[in-house]
């Protein structure tokens, strides 16, 4: 089925807490009620789409003029299997720390490293979630869903996705016009551990032998100790994304701080920690208002208690200045803003 809803708060639609009201808000469980509703109303092309399922990766700062589609679409499905690997579809309604538990507790492997991240499966592949060495894409094999323009039901393989760090065609060139209903992961039954980054391994080994489910637990671990619950502080995890910069920079850099983190990721290029760099420049735990950068990870900012969107971003705004100034870096936003 579907509902829709007139003038609808956003205010518990959203992990930082942030009050808004949307014009329209719908709500769909299949990619059937999608087209169903589309064809009865005929939206396409008339006002702005916002796709939001948890709202974990994003940022109000106006009220939402237009139409957001909220995609309750359940189940977990396993659709082929063999000694080696299994497919298994989610639906974009599915909360993904939810998927990965379940793949966790099979013993299929892939996406452990991605455990306790926040939002549902449709956000995964618009977003190209990552982390602990890990990125999404390397374990997707198909994405579904709905173009609102054509009415049709559409699929991806993972070339046509056009992953990048942090982003995809569902981000970019498809923004607003197509809409994730489900993916289609390919996780193994005889996984490789990737435990390089960071502490992990050293975590990993305090539950006992390295296994999926030690893995997870660490990586849960690491998380809670850094990131604050959005149950209890407004936030959106990684506010910033981790800079892509040449070797050369990254090596004039060190030269002055040899404790820089960074991490090769080819053709030349390495990433830097931006958290680190937001430390440096000395907003660790600053704030602004009643918005703040969080006082254990300074990659996040947090929601202090009332706090507006426009707090917020104006926060991020100051950082992202005294950052260029400071380190020649232009750093970006890895949450999406809307209504600015």
């Amino acid at each position: 089925m579907y509902q829709q809803t007139h003038n609808f708060s956003l205010k518990s639609s959203n992990t930082f807490g942030i009050s808004a009201i949307a014009k329209h808000y719908l709500t769909v469980d299949s990619p059937e009620e999608l087209i169903r509703f589309l064809r009865e109303n005929n939206p396409a092309g008339k006002e702005k789409r916002l796709f939001l399922g948890a709202g974990s990766n994003l940022l109000f700062v106006n009220n939402f003029d237009g139409l957001i589609i909220h995609p309750e679409i359940p189940g977990i499905r396993l659709i082929t299997e063999n000694k080696d690997i299994v497919e298994v579809e989610a639906g974009a309604g599915v909360v993904w720390d939810n998927f990965v538990d379940s793949c966790v507790k099979k013993g299929w492997g892939g996406v452990e490293n991605l455990s306790l991240i926040p939002g549902n499966v449709g956000a995964v592949p618009v977003q190209n979630i990552g982390a602990y060495g890990a990125e999404v894409e390397s374990v997707i094999a198909e994405v579904r869903g709905v173009n609102l323009d054509t009415l049709e039901n559409k699929s991806f393989n993972p070339a046509e996705c056009k992953f990048g760090y942090r982003t995809s065609i569902f981000k970019v060139e498809l923004k607003e016009q197509f809409m994730v209903t489900s993916v289609v992961f390919r996780l193994s039954k005889q996984p490789e551990y990737r435990l390089e980054y960071g502490a992990l391994e050293t975590e990993v080994c305090k539950f006992g032998e390295k296994n999926l489910q030690n893995i997870r637990k660490a990586v849960i671990a690491i998380r809670e100790s850094k990131l604050p619950d959005p149950m209890k502080i407004g936030n959106a995890g990684s506010f910033f994304k981790n800079p892509v910069v040449s070797e050369a920079a990254a090596n004039a850099l060190k030269n002055v701080y040899p404790d820089l983190p960074v991490y090769p990721v080819g053709s030349g290029l390495v990433k830097i920690a931006a958290g680190w760099i937001i430390e440096k420049a000395g907003w660790k735990g600053k704030s602004i208002g009643n918005a703040a950068v969080h006082d254990k990870q300074a990659l996040v900012l947090i929601n202090n208690g009332g706090a507006s969107g426009k707090e917020i971003f104006e926060l991020s705004e100051i950082i992202l200045k005294d950052v260029l100034l400071k380190f020649n870096i232009e750093l970006e936003r890895e949450v999406q803003v809307i209504g600015d």
